[in-house]
């Protein structure tokens, strides 16, 4: 039976089943069916939405770079971005000899809300942050994390919020639901899988 899950990934867990020396791993929320892993990563550092499936051909789909699936972060960035920061971080900056694909990037007016997590981020006094949303249609390793740094504001805090039309939407850190036969029918749709 194909299992299509999603998961919201809290800070300090990895996105693996086998447990790591010192952070907690998915088999320690669930419980979720033994055949499942997930559609991409999100490193322990990162937190928000993951996509567990078994099901190859979803998988392919969803995280093979040349079918540049949308996945939208929520991120606190050191420092306030001026204009050509933002520019940059839009028209793709360059991380390991290799400019990134355009993105979209919209800063927030004010803060949005995030989840308390256990290790509280990096504060300091006199540098203010600004929070960014980015949409990327590529999925390199730490991708965004390296390009606030490459435009010369380090990411504090990252979170997905979305792959697709699928969001975190109802779910609070840890949680995780199977998606509706709506979802499943849309995304075969969108993924062009009969």
């Amino acid at each position: 039976m194909k299992s299509y899950i999603l998961f919201y990934k809290p800070y300090g867990v990895v996105s693996q089943f086998t447990q790591g020396k010192n952070h907690k791993a998915l088999c320690d929320f669930g419980p979720f069916p033994k055949d499942v892993y997930a559609a991409g990563r999100l490193d322990a550092d990162s937190e928000g939405l993951l996509f567990l499936t078994n099901d190859t051909a979803v998988n392919h789909r969803l995280t093979d770079p040349k079918f540049e699936h949308e996945r939208t972060y929520l991120v606190q960035i050191e420092g306030i971005p001026d204009d050509d920061d933002l520019a940059r971080l839009s028209s793709g900056v360059v991380i390991e000899a290799k400019r990134t694909k355009p993105a979209i990037v919209r800063l927030f007016d004010q803060e949005p809300v995030f989840p308390m997590r256990d290790v509280p981020i990096r504060f300091r006094k006199n540098v203010p942050t600004t929070c960014l949303e980015i949409t990327l249609r590529e999925g390199r390793n730490r991708q965004v994390r390296k390009m606030t740094a490459a435009v010369g504001h380090p990411t504090l805090r990252l979170m997905r919020t979305s792959i697709t039309f699928l969001t975190l939407k109802e779910l609070h850190p840890g949680e995780h639901r199977e998606l509706t036969s709506e979802e499943i029918e849309k995304l075969f749709s969108l993924l062009m899988i009969s």
